[in-house]
């Protein structure tokens, strides 16, 4: 799956472009660098150059602005699995390989903070949060497309090997917060392919 992981907007807000858009592209930073819980709509107003008023008139509230905020991010991740097909036509090894090599390097990346939706998931347990769906939709799709990538390539148990893999990255990317991107996160591609060929027959 797809990093998705907030991009940062931490330069002077650019008054040219819309109220709506420099909100959320100002939440999306803070909420992504500070956490969720952490982050005030004053500062969100603040960071996007402009007013509680006008932050509420574009979103009827903060939690609402956390499910479109996690809703985009979505949105790009799931333009990484058309970008991998692309760059290996009709070669499901390859993309799978492909696949590995992009979440080490997002793992490896000092700057990221995780998954900004598996943060998400861990701040907001309430069930009837509006980005409750958001989340445990992105990452149903997420496997889903994990498991269509693993049976493209014919191994038998194509479930079993995504769910090794998707286990495998979510570690990665906890133990990159606590060991740094040189820990055992930086064994990703090689345990991940560890895992492909062991279901290889």
């Amino acid at each position: 799956m797809m990093s998705a992981s907030a991009k940062s907007v931490s330069a002077p807000a650019n008054m040219q472009t819309p109220p709506r858009d420099r909100i959320l592209a100002a939440a999306s930073d803070l909420f992504y660098r500070q956490g969720i819980r952490a982050v005030g709509v004053d500062a969100i107003a603040e960071a996007a150059g402009t007013n509680k008023m006008t932050l509420y008139r574009h979103f009827d509230s903060k939690d609402q602005l956390v499910a479109e905020y996690l809703r985009c991010l979505a949105t790009e991740a799931g333009r990484f699995w058309t970008e991998l097909e692309a760059a290996h036509p009709g070669d499901p090894r390859a993309q799978l390989r492909g696949w590995l090599g992009a979440m080490q390097a997002h793992v490896a990346d000092a700057d990221q903070r995780g998954c900004a939706l598996a943060n998400a998931a861990i701040e907001l347990p309430e069930k009837d949060h509006p980005a409750r769906r958001v989340i445990e939709d992105f990452k149903a799709a997420q496997r889903d497309r994990l498991v269509a990538l693993c049976g493209a390539t014919g191994v038998a148990e194509p479930e079993l090997l995504a769910d090794e893999l998707f286990l495998l990255l979510e570690g990665a990317r906890v133990s990159a917060q606590s060991f740094g991107p040189h820990g055992p996160a930086s064994r990703l591609v090689r345990m991940g392919e560890a895992l492909i060929a062991s279901h290889r027959s």
